[in-house]
């Protein structure tokens, strides 16, 4: 009896990974199933600690602020990083990285760290800055920190990363770079120009750059992908709205630019903002386009193959990559 149920449990257990995809896709499918078992309530219990009604400082849907499966603070920021040179970089050529210049001071993000840490609270130019990235959206923004560190909520909005930050616990949505529950609700982050590109090409342009070394005080294998098939496929793990509105793979890549305005609408942004497809543009060279009063100009850079954004002086825009399905979710794309 017993070796019959532990055979047809493993049958079982075969066929929804089979249907899955293979282990790692189906560790992602029921991930969230974690959080069963996790403390899913510290992020807002710290928010209202302070006094404060989450539900009265909120610019999103609560309902919508979903679990992740890890709890506040398990995916761990990295606070120390070190860095490695071209020369000891385990990394290939090959590796995709974010790449950040500030003050004349190169540094690189190897998206196999990033994947398992989203978040690094570093110093560049002289500058304290964090470095956020989120695998399930594909999406990177840079910003000033100040004098405290953000770290990985283990929430999620609209399938994507939300931040918070460790002075206050404030929870920000990192595609919009904006405060969206606690303290500082509609604050929005001030962001710095940050690409993601091989790590290759980055050295190529800035062959004195720093890179993020393994050595994070944990066991993560950096070399290897944690999403399974996720990034070429069309399954999203977590609902996400609007994509009846999408004309693209949902997982093609896009940059997108934003500004917010003063207007504080209830779940949704208030600005303008504009995307644009990788291959739309690597195919056509650059792209000028009305950006709010002004005009601004998307080229693809042929030095490091992917998107930049510029005013028409050449003023670097920081821009976000995401996936496809990214921008009508946080964005009116028409």
């Amino acid at each position: 009896m017993t070796l019959g149920s532990l055979t047809f449990s493993g049958l079982i257990l075969f066929g929804l990974i089979y249907q899955a995809g293979g282990v790692e896709n189906f560790k992602l499918r029921y991930f969230a199933l974690t959080g069963i078992f996790q403390d899913q309530t510290q992020e807002l219990a710290d928010i209202r600690s302070q006094n404060l009604n989450p539900a009265q400082n909120t610019r999103i849907e609560l309902s919508q602020l979903l679990n992740g499966g890890p709890p506040k603070d398990a995916i761990p920021s990295i606070d120390n990083p070190i860095f490695d040179n071209s020369q000891t970089t385990p990394f290939s050529e090959d590796e995709l990285v974010i790449g950040v210049v500030v003050n004349g001071e190169a540094k690189a993000y190897p998206l196999g760290i990033m994947n398992w840490h989203e978040i690094v609270n570093d110093t560049v130019g002289g500058t304290n800055l964090t470095i956020t990235y989120c695998p399930l959206c594909d999406t990177i923004v840079a910003f000033e920190r100040g004098n405290t560190t953000f770290g990985v909520s283990g929430k999620l909005y609209q399938s994507c990363l939300v931040m918070f930050d460790r002075s206050d616990d404030t929870l920000y949505s990192q595609p919009w770079a904006l405060g969206v529950v606690g303290k500082n609700v509609n604050t929005s982050l001030n962001r710095v120009p940050a690409v993601k590109t091989t790590l290759g090409d980055w050295l190529e342009k800035y062959p004195d750059s720093k890179i993020l070394a393994t050595k994070t005080g944990h066991n993560r294998d950096y070399f290897r992908y944690p999403y399974g098939s996720y990034d070429t496929d069309t399954k999203l793990i977590f609902p996400v709205r609007n994509q009846e509105k999408l004309q693209l793979h949902p997982k093609a890549i896009v940059s997108y630019i934003w500004e917010e305005n003063q207007k504080t609408p209830h779940n949704s942004f208030s600005g303008i903002s504009q995307q644009f497809p990788h291959e739309e543009l690597k195919k056509l060279g650059e792209k000028t386009v009305k950006f709010g009063d002004r005009t601004v100009k998307a080229r693809w850079d042929t030095e490091l193959n992917t998107v930049i954004v510029e005013e028409l002086d050449g003023k670097i825009i920081p821009s976000s990559t995401a996936f496809a399905f990214v921008y009508p979710s946080f964005f009116d794309i028409f």
